[in-house]
């Protein structure tokens, strides 16, 4: 049974993580960003953030990315401000633990933790399914794709909106997207990132922010890589399905 906040209450001897472990109405468990903060050791969200985003980063790179894994949240913080947290499945908590500062003793141990429980978690899963799960399973995947339906059409592109901007290769560039929205080059991709469409990327020519390879995907923006003082460094693009997207959503904050 989980309390108000759906956090499972560990046992005697129970480790923090498994005590920080919630499970929502569908029984599908998960791990508040905001609650393994301080459980791995980090005084600091500014810190811990970068951890979440190396752990993405590192999901993507593998392929096993995932919005429902990385499940970017609002939530009320004292006095009322709302708070960005992460909702993390056993897997991305795991990559999270494993992109952490091996110094602290605690990212040791949460190390040990996911590792041992993804284990287990995979034996377990291997038994046959009860028809009432099966059931929460199902309900919780429609009431996914609903979400993902409704995005999708938020993201549809309103036919010829934005030919006239527009180069001959269907893309925009993003100075020219700022333009457009009548603010800054940076403030506009700082908000992308803000809102994860976007992430942070350190190279050789500076540091980058560039749009996600699941929204790169969808159509929403393109990268393409070009030469400046001998250095060859990714650009970002954004598509007329990304201009609609952006829009949206910028008429929103």
């Amino acid at each position: 049974m989980s309390d108000s906040n759906g956090i499972v209450p560990g046992g005697n001897g129970s480790s923090p993580f498994d005590t920080a472990r919630r499970v929502d109405d569908y029984g599908q468990e998960y791990w508040s960003a905001r609650d393994l903060q301080p459980i791995m050791g980090y005084d600091k969200w500014e810190r811990f953030l970068g951890v979440i985003e190396r752990a993405i980063r590192s999901a993507e790179n593998t392929g096993t990315y995932s919005d429902q894994a990385f499940s970017r949240i609002r939530e009320k913080e004292t006095g009322g401000a709302p708070g960005v947290d992460y909702r993390l499945s056993r897997n991305a908590a795991y990559l999270v633990a494993m992109n952490g500062d091996p110094n602290k003793p605690a990212v040791a141990a949460a190390q040990a933790y996911f590792a041992t429980q993804t284990r287990k978690a995979e034996i377990a899963t291997s038994r046959p399914m009860s028809e009432l799960e099966m059931a929460k399973q199902y309900v919780a995947a429609l009431e996914r794709e609903e979400i993902l339906t409704k995005e999708l059409e938020v993201a549809a592109p309103k036919a010829g909106k934005w030919d006239r901007f527009l180069a001959t290769d269907g893309l925009i560039g993003m100075t020219e997207t700022a333009d457009l929205f009548k603010t800054d080059v940076k403030t506009l991709t700082n908000w992308l990132v803000e809102i994860n469409l976007f992430r942070r990327q350190v190279s050789r020519a500076g540091a980058r922010n560039l749009p996600r390879k699941s929204h790169q995907d969808a159509g929403l923006f393109d990268v393409k890589m070009e030469m400046k003082n001998g250095f060859r460094f990714p650009v970002a693009y954004v598509t007329g399905k990304g201009l609609d997207l952006i829009d949206d959503l910028w008429r929103q904050q």
